[in-house]
């Protein structure tokens, strides 16, 4: 597992490789909360996520309410296959791509 944060101005982006897992999870969590934290702004590349269990859900909704909580923007980008169904399976898909109105945070998207 690979996590390569860049940040630019008051923009940051993430980039998670491998699994978002249970042995992952707070290595992974850390990186999500600095992220937030030092940023107005975050983009999450999940592209190249290869495994995701409910570990890693539960760290896309943390970051989500982190971010809603804080007044942040927060994207997730091109999700992996293994993103796509975990959020399938969960029927969280509906949720975070915007279109539920009691989820929706100041600025959040789910791109394919």
């Amino acid at each position: 597992m690979a996590i390569q944060v860049t940040q630019q101005g008051n923009s940051s982006r993430i980039a998670i490789e491998g699994e978002m897992t249970i042995f992952t999870a707070a290595e992974i969590k850390q990186a999500l909360l600095d992220a937030l934290s030092s940023s107005d702004e975050l983009t999450a590349d999940l592209s190249s996520v290869g495994e995701a269990d409910t570990a890693g859900l539960q760290l896309l909704l943390m970051a989500y309410n982190e971010a809603v909580n804080a007044g942040k923007a927060l994207h997730f980008v091109q999700p992996s296959a293994a993103v796509q169904e975990i959020l399938q399976l969960s029927d969280l898909v509906r949720l975070l791509d915007g279109s539920q109105p009691s989820f929706s945070a100041p600025v959040f998207t789910l791109k394919a």
